[in-house]
Formats: C-alpha cells, structure tokens, sequence
C-alpha cells in the first residue's frame, strides 16, 4: 500500500512538472509575440526609439536586398534612413508566427507578415520602382536574457507566390 502511494505521488509530480513546463512554454511563446507586436509597431510608428527593448545589444538583421545590419546602433540608422525615405508611409502587418524552442533561452521563430507598396530609393513613384504589397517570411532567432525574450537576429525574405505553387514539399505524400 505504501509503494503504492508513493507511486501515484510520483506520478502526480511528474504530471505537475508537465503541465507547469507547458504553461511556461505557453507564456514563453506569448512575451515572444509580444516582442514581435513592438517590433512591427515601431515599424508602423516610424520611430525605432523602442529598439534596445524587444532586441539584444548585438541584434543582427540580413534584409531581403542583402544589407546586413550589426548591432542595435546600425539597425536604428538604417531603419530610420529608410523610414525617412521610401518607407515613410509603408505599414506592416503580422499574420503568423511558428515558435519552435531549441532550448530553454532559445527559440527560432518564423514570422509571416505582409508590407505595403513602397518607392524605392526616396520614396518616389516613377513607375517603375514599385516594390512591396506582398507577403514576406523572416526567420528571427530570440533568446531569454534576465527572463525577458529578446530578438537576437533575423532575416527576411519576399514570398514568391508563383513559386510557393511549384513548392515539391506540397506535393509530398502524407504518411
């Protein structure tokens, strides 16, 4: 009888520990959206003063041209260039993310978003610099620094859509 309660007590406590880890990865996923959400509202805002509070120090971004900004100080003047410029009108929106925890305090997340039509390099239609109006995938590398999630790198790249039709992967069969 005495093992046999100590059986069902261990039971418990390791069912405990399985709900209590998906509450945290559960809470986990929520600050991680949260910090996504600043991100893009600073985006719309047009102000990127908020940076050095959802990213790490030596938050690196690859965009879809290939500029490869390191740190925080070049991430804010090469957003704030473009925001002051062709962007300065351009919203962003979030539509999904998929969260998958590598470990504990990492986390590689991919964000679908779409970003309105915008005139390259000043923001000028000259009808034939129009980019934007479409869908874009970022790969966003965050890690849990002080219990806080922060962004640590990122990329992102524009959605072919004619291409995502002739994707071999969709066609694969199911198991």
């Amino acid at each position: 009888m005495k093992e046999m309660k100590q059986t069902i007590l261990c039971c418990l406590l390791i069912a405990s520990s399985f709900v209590a880890s998906a509450q945290d990865r559960a809470k986990d996923e929520k600050q991680i959206n949260d910090q996504i959400d600043s991100m893009i509202a600073d985006w719309n805002r047009h102000n990127f003063d908020n940076l050095s509070r959802y990213t790490t120090a030596d938050f690196d971004w690859v965009n879809i041209v290939g500029h490869w900004w390191k740190g925080q100080k070049q991430n804010k003047f090469g957003l704030e260039a473009f925001h002051n410029s062709f962007f300065k009108n351009t919203p962003q929106k979030k539509s999904q993310t998929h969260v998958r925890f590598v470990t504990n305090d990492v986390a590689i997340v991919h964000l679908f978003w779409s970003v309105g039509a915008f005139y390259p390099p000043d923001g000028v239609n000259r009808g034939t610099n129009k980019m934007g109006d479409d869908k874009e995938l970022a790969t966003l590398v965050t890690v849990k620094q002080n219990g806080k999630w922060l962004i640590t790198a990122g990329q992102n790249i524009v959605i072919n859509e004619d291409a995502e039709k002739s994707n071999p992967v969709n066609y694969m069969p199911k198991e």
